[in-house]
């Protein structure tokens, strides 16, 4: 029965499949994004009460929590978006053509996503049919992040699993304070910084509305870029 409404309705099999899957990704996702803000929200009350404590290194170190949790929150968004968009724009997918380049940051960005995401199933069938529709050489231009891979450089800065600097942790750590009506002062807090080699890799804290106004946005253009690792939903 499905099979012949799709022919009525003038959608090929590939299409099909890609707007059931996006809505199912989308309701996955509405589960997955709340666990992670209730996540969130702990670690952030467990920050705010090491402050009020006085415990301000004890803070910092719980503060990688609160970076880690946001960052999952607002990719979660952010791949919502996305599958909105595949879902509204399903039919300029089409077999043995490139990718349009309104789809094309949107397709990119979520086959990215599915190689970080292990446990997301509907992911993973985004992945299979764009594998099957543009080839496994496209597939790994997004995964591998090549040149002109199509991926939203948000996208891979929120999936990075390496650590948040000493120095973003600090400005996280005093934004939590300066809304909580609190003043921090470290103590030798270049020495800190300085001697934290392994913790190069800066990370900027940006505001959840400000990533879903950008990602919106995207929705009638099209982006690019590139690097990182995997990242687990389960605990």
């Amino acid at each position: 029965m499905g099979g012949k409404l799709n022919v009525l309705l003038g959608r090929n099999s590939n299409e099909s499949r890609i707007e059931t899957l996006s809505k199912l990704a989308i309701s996955r996702i509405a589960i997955l994004r709340k666990h992670r803000e209730v996540r969130l929200f702990h670690a952030w009350s467990d920050v705010v009460q090491l402050l009020s404590l006085g415990h301000q290194e004890r803070a910092l170190l719980r503060v990688e929590l609160v970076i880690k949790e946001q960052n999952l929150v607002d990719a979660f968004c952010i791949l919502e978006c996305y599958c909105h968009i595949l879902v509204q724009r399903g039919m300029l997918i089409q077999k043995n053509m490139e990718c349009p380049e309104e789809l094309k940051e949107a397709v990119s960005s979520l086959t990215f996503a599915a190689s970080r995401c292990g446990d997301f199933p509907e992911l993973q069938g985004i992945r299979t049919v764009i594998t099957k529709i543009y080839g496994e050489e496209f597939v790994a231009r997004a995964v591998e992040l090549r040149k002109d891979s199509g991926v939203n450089p948000r996208i891979i800065e929120k999936f990075s699993t390496r650590k948040p600097s000493v120095e973003s942790r600090m400005k996280s750590l005093q934004e939590i304070a300066y809304e909580n009506g609190m003043i921090l002062r470290f103590k030798d807090a270049d020495d800190e910084i300085g001697k934290d080699e392994s913790f190069l890799y800066s990370m900027k804290w940006r505001e959840y509305n400000d990533v879903v106004t950008a990602v919106r946005l995207s929705a009638s253009g099209s982006g690019d870029h590139d690097p990182d690792d995997h990242c687990d939903f389960s605990d």
